[in-house]
Parts: C-alpha cells; structure tokens; sequence
C-alpha cells in the first residue's frame, strides 16, 4: 500500500477528484460492456429458425405452449425455506448458487417428452452469451445438460415440476428467467416478466461453494443475524454501539447489486467471493471518485450530513445511495465496517466485524510507531507524527483463496475505511489472517498494512540539542492489545487476538517477526537495559460531566533512593489519535524510597475538558519523565473513556407478527447545562423502520419520552435501538430485545 494517509481528522471531505473521461468500447469489442446487472436483453418472444415464406407462420397450436410458470417464491414455499432466504422482505425468488430450487411449468397440455423440447433459460446482463456464463440454458433432458444441472421432479396433467441447480460458481446477482419451446419453425418463450426475477446468492451451506463456512453457530450468526454489536472506547474499558445491519429489509439486497453495477464491475467476475470483497471495499468509500456508498469525516463539523455517531443501523444509508445515486454524509471506520457487513451478508458472505485496540497506521515501510521526546523527558509533539487509533474497525469475510497456498483460506481481512492506497485505489484485502499470523506478508491482498496494524512497536526517542535520537524505551505489547469480535449466538464478545499473532515474546513469534523483516518490515532492534523504575497509570471509570482523579505509581526496584521529574499532559483526542487540545498539563517531582513506591493524583476538572470535547469522549493521558539520578526515561500512558448516560427503551403489547406494539424511548439529561439541537434515531430489523425524532432544546436535569406505534413482520429474537445524538452527548444508546411470536 501507499504513503498516503487520511489519519489526519481535521481534513472534513476528500479532495475532489479529477472528472474521469468516459470512453465507449466502440473500435475494441463487438458489444458493449457486460459490467451491469441492472441493464437487461430483449430477449425475442419467437426465434425463426430460417425466413419466413410468403405465407407467414403456420398456426402452432399442435406444438407445445407456456401458459404458466410458478416460481414458488412465497416465504412459505420449499425454495426460500431450502435456501435460508425467506427472511428477505422480498417477493422475488431469491436462491443460493449450488442448491437445487423448483419452478413449475403449466402447458397447454400434458408434457411429452420424446416428442417435446423445450429448455429453462437463465439471462443475466444486456448482452447474455454462453461462453461467458451470462446466458445458461437449462435442459430437462439426463442426455443434455448445461452447468446448471435440471430434473424433471414430478409432473401431473398439464404441470411439470422441474429442478434446477445453480452451478457453485456461477455468477451472483438477479437473473431473467424464460421459458422457451423449440418447434420446427423456431424458438418461442415466455415473455419477459419482472416476477420471474431470480436473484442468486452465494452459499456458506454448500460445500462446492468458495463461502462454505462448515460451523452451524458461526455461520448463523455470521449470515443469519440481522443485529449486532460494535466494540469501541479502550482495551480495558471496552464500550458496545449496537447496529441494525438489516440485510434482509425490503431493497437492500438491490441496492447491494447496485453499488457493482456502479463500479461497473464486469459480471463475470461476480462469481468469486475475492473479486467482489476487494472492489466493493474501494467502492464503500467515495475518496477515489464521487461513485462511492460514503463520505469519510472526521473533523468533528458534520453539518452538511449526519454525524457518524448517530447512525444506528445500514438500511437508510444503503436505501438513500441506491435512490439517489450520490455519497451519504458521513462515515468513521466502525460506519463503513457495519455497511460492509450488511453488504457482504446480503450476498451470502460470511462477515463479521472486528476491532482491533490501539491499531497502528503505519505509512512508511516499517513496525515502529515512534514517539519523540527531548532531553527532560517531556513528549516533543511537533515532532511525533505517527499515530495509533484508540481502535480500529474493519471485515473479516470467510472463504476459500484459490489463488494462495493451501491453508491460507478461512478468514480474511477487508477493511473499506480509507486510509492507504492499494493497486491505486484505497481498499484493503482480502488479506489472509492466517498469513497475517505467520507472517506471510508478501501474499495478497495488503497483509503487510494489516499486519503492521497489529504488530507495531511504540517507541520512545529522546532527542538531544543537535537533532540526533536515541530509543529509550520500547514498548512491544501496546499495538494489537485486544482483536474483538461479536461471539455467535449471543451478546457476548470473542477475543480473537490470538487468530492474528502468537503470544508476546514466544519462539513463534520471534520466528514470524524475521520472517516479515525478510519482506522489508523493518522493527527497533535495540536491546535496552531492564527499568529500575516503572510507572503505572490506574484505571479510572469516570461519567461525562464530572470530576476525577488521575493516579501514578512509581515503583523503584533499586536499593537507592530515586527521584522523578515528570510531565503530565491531558488530551482531547480523536479516537483515531490525533490531539484535538490540550486542557491539562503539570510538573510533579516524586520521590521514591528503596524498593519502594510513591502515588501521586492529579485533580481532572470537567469544565477543563468539556469545552473542547469530540464525539468520542475520550481524554488521552500522557506521562513521560526522567529519572534525576540515572537518566532513565519513564513513561505510561491512559485512555480514559467518559461514560455517557444511557437511553431506556421500552415495548409494550403482544410480541406478535403483524400486532401492534408501542415502543418508548425515555432520557433524562444529566448535566446542568442545555442540550441543544438533540436528534433520537430508532429502527429494529423485522420491526421498524428509521424513525426520528428532533428536540431543539432540553434543559439541564429535564427529561424526554417518546412513543412510537410499530408492527413486527417476522417471528423470532428482535431488537429495537435508539440513539440520542447532539454536540455535547454522543453514543446514547438504549435497545430492548424481545421475542415475537408467530
């Protein structure tokens, strides 16, 4: 990947992009381009065989004629319940590739198959052609079949039941169906009718297809579950923001084969899983030109769109893309994983998303996130650039990597947050996790960048008067602290650390790291001496609004006395590490006894930092100082996550599909001064869609209610979310889960 970085929050909107040339194919191939989904054949109702005589036609009453065709699409027919799609709010026919389905066939009299010949026809794009897989003709003849193999299943008077099974590779996305009957004039079919799209899906429970995913639990949870929680805040004050992927809501699935169509993504190449992950992570984001799903912000001024924070579900971002054609405002790294992931389920690939605490950007080459100090100890902020998010969100998909060594498939990284370039586009991956483990960064796509995501080391330079630096001290076990992810079939979390890198300091891991620096990764190698003092920074859990204490401990292992002098520095930080403001700095010198040890507090007012607060709430605690007697450089540092308050949301009335229900969301603002301009979000998958609510103003102490009517559509485990969003409060959430009954 590239040098160029978008880590730098105060940059609001992508530079605009240079208007790209729209060139015909005309002069290099026969056609048009087959790069849409969207664009359909006009595929004749009758097919001459030969010119036709003076005459014309004769009657073709004795041959064999279509009258209908069931395509057996109802969410309580065999096809949609065989095939896991009957929770798309759809009413078309939605199939997974690799698995038989069933149409059936109503002529004007009983089949006969030794004297007729008549075939299924599946068209895809404007220009269908058999050698692309774009236009397969399917055959209920055992002597001639296609790569979509078909049985007659049973017939009954007029009525023939046929099967007809997607090859596991096929191409994804919505097919034209036709049926067509040869007489010895020519080819006549049904006419072209939208109810018998088919849309194709790839298919995590068939073991011929690339996504199968062989674990009951996993792939429920990553295909099935419509919600889902995001992890955020820090390593050890990890916070939840529960989203509403909604894969299954009503024009989702089209507005997912709309952003291919978009990126004019040629249709033969929507067959493979790979393909389709790498270009719709370039796709997700519209940096690279003004085709993309998102607008990437984070400056803190959202005033042209929604804040990131606010979101609380996909649908409505997907929905307003694919209607009006233009990039939705705005988007951090957790916006544009839990897109992803509605996108990537919606097709039928196995995701979820993942975060990795204290994620490393590294943008030149090597394994070092390098924090520069000057002789006193004290952090040189003018020259530290390197930064490390407090947390980073990006994919896992599942599938095979037919294009890597055995055993590099299973989980892969993509990640369609923007911030390095990769083959001139910013994307990232797939990127095998398995390679990203061993250390087999030279295979594709882009494990080098995600490896050093987790990987990096933090290191402390102090630089002497005439500009040369020395390391002080490093820190190999900041970087890639905690991957999370959502555990199956639950609430719960799964740490999965240890699917990315073997333990700290174990023979695998030495073994991996020179094995990356053999690709040019380059790591600090020097060898300090042990620290006599250590300095610890305590966990503190602290409300928005309120005051706190900041407590050091220094322990001295020495037999001699020692002395401190440090610099503590409290920081308005963005979570993606970059300092918004300062709002506290002080010089305590501690003195500390033979292997002894010496606390110090620092009062932490909120009128210091509420003034210059972001949407995170996050205050960024750095102490570095230096050892009077040996020179020895000690640092530590601390995120502290501000606690926000909480909505209540309640449900009342009969949990049952198609009852009316009440939901009421209640919130009491619990600082002394006015909330203003305050906005409520609310969906639930199966339940509701976005609904909002705008409040001018809400006084210090005051409370809200609000009430709103919905009507489940779907049986099963349902969750409801809000979100209360404004200048001074972000991140509000509330949900309620509750069970609908059939």
């Amino acid at each position: 990947m590239s040098d160029t970085s978008v880590s730098d929050p105060s940059t609001a909107l992508p530079a605009p992009a240079r208007p790209r040339l729209k060139v015909s194919s005309r002069g290099r191939s026969a056609g048009p381009a087959a790069n849409s989904n969207s664009d359909e054949s006009d595929i004749p109702e009758f097919e001459l065989f030969g010119a036709v005589g003076p005459r014309g036609l004769p009657p073709l009453t004795e041959f064999l004629d279509i009258w209908d065709v069931d395509m057996m699409k109802s969410r309580d027919q065999a096809n949609k319940i065989e095939h896991h799609t009957a929770s798309y709010n759809s009413d078309y026919l939605i199939i997974r590739r690799g698995q038989e389905f069933q149409v059936d066939i109503t002529f004007n009299r009983p089949y006969e198959p030794n004297k007729d010949k008549f075939a299924v026809e599946f068209v895809i794009g404007s220009s269908p052609q058999y050698s692309k897989n774009t236009y397969i003709p399917v055959f209920p003849d055992e002597d001639k079949q296609s790569s979509w193999p078909s049985r007659v299943i049973k017939s009954w008077e007029n009525v023939l039941s046929v099967g007809v099974t997607p090859a596991a590779n096929c191409i994804v996305g919505k097919y034209q169906l036709y049926v067509a009957v040869a007489t010895p004039y020519g080819i006549r079919r049904t006419t072209r009718d939208k109810s018998r799209y088919v849309y194709v899906l790839f298919n995590p429970w068939m073991a011929a297809d690339a996504v199968f995913l062989d674990d009951h639990a996993e792939r429920d949870e990553c295909v099935m579950s419509e919600t889902g929680i995001l992890y955020h805040g820090s390593h050890d004050d990890i916070a939840e923001r529960h989203w509403n992927f909604g894969q299954f809501n009503y024009g989702v699935l089209d507005a997912c084969l709309y952003i291919l169509d978009r990126c004019q993504m040629p249709l033969v190449n929507r067959g493979d899983p790979v393909k389709v992950a790498r270009q719709a992570s370039a796709m997700l984001d519209s940096r690279d030109d003004d085709g993309g799903v998102l607008v990437g912000n984070w400056s803190g001024d959202y005033t042209y769109g929604v804040p990131p924070t606010a979101w609380t579900g996909s649908t409505e971002i997907l929905l307003t893309y694919a209607n009006g054609g233009t990039p939705v405002c705005y988007a951090q790294c957790w916006v544009y994983a839990a897109v992803f992931n509605t996108f990537l389920r919606c097709l039928g690939i196995p995701s979820r998303v993942v975060t990795n605490y204290f994620s490393a950007h590294d943008n030149d080459g090597n394994l070092r996130s390098d924090i520069i100090l000057d002789e006193n100890g004290r952090i040189d902020r003018s020259r530290t650039r390197d930064s490390i998010w407090n947390y980073h969100s990006w994919n896992e998909c599942y599938m095979s990597r037919p294009d890597l060594p055995l055993g590099f498939g299973g989980w892969q990284v993509v990640d369609a947050t923007p911030q390095e370039t990769s083959d001139g586009l910013y994307r990232c991956g797939p990127a095998s996790v398995y390679a990203i483990k061993h250390g087999e960064i030279c295979f594709p796509f882009d494990a080098a960048f995600v490896f050093a995501e987790v990987n990096s080391d933090m290191v402390f330079y102090s630089r002497s008067k005439d500009g040369t630096t020395v390391p002080v001290k490093v820190n190999r076990s900041h970087v890639g602290r905690l991957v999370l992810t959502q555990a199956p079939g639950g609430s719960g979390r799964r740490d999965i650390t240890d699917q990315y890198k073997f333990p700290e300091g174990s023979a695998e891991e030495r073994t991996v790291l020179e094995k990356a620096e053999a690709y040019s990764c380059k790591r600090e190698k020097a060898d300090l001496p042990p620290a006599e003092v250590d300095l610890v920074l305590s966990n503190a859990d602290v409300s928005v609004g309120r005051d706190f204490e900041l407590n050091l401990k220094l322990v001295n292992r020495s037999d001699a006395r020692r002395t401190v002098e440090a610099y503590v520095s409290g920081t308005v930080l963005y979570y993606t590490g970059v300092i918004r403001s300062e709002f506290l700095f002080t010089t305590p010198s501690v003195k500390i006894g033979p292997n002894g040890f010496a606390k110090e507090s620092v009062t932490v007012e909120a009128k210091q930092y509420m003034k210059s607060l972001v949407e995170q709430s996050t205050l960024h605690f750095m102490v570095t100082g230096k050892v009077v007697e040996t020179g020895q450089i000690v640092s530590a540092m601390k995120i502290v996550r501000l606690h926000n308050p909480k909505l209540t949301v309640k449900v009342t009335g009969p949990a049952r599909v198609s009852e009316e229900m009440m939901a009421t969301v209640e919130f009491s603002n619990p600082l002394s001064t006015s909330l203003e301009d305050v906005y409520i979000r609310m969906e639930g998958a199966g339940l509701m869609l976005l609904k909002s609510k705008h409040y001018r103003v809400l006084s210090g102490g005051a409370s809200l209610t609000w009430s709103e009517f919905f009507t489940p559509q779907r049986a099963g485990a349902s969750t409801l979310i809000a979100n209360l969003d404004c200048r001074a409060l972000t991140q509000v959430q509330g949900q309620a889960t509750f069970t609908v009954e059939a």
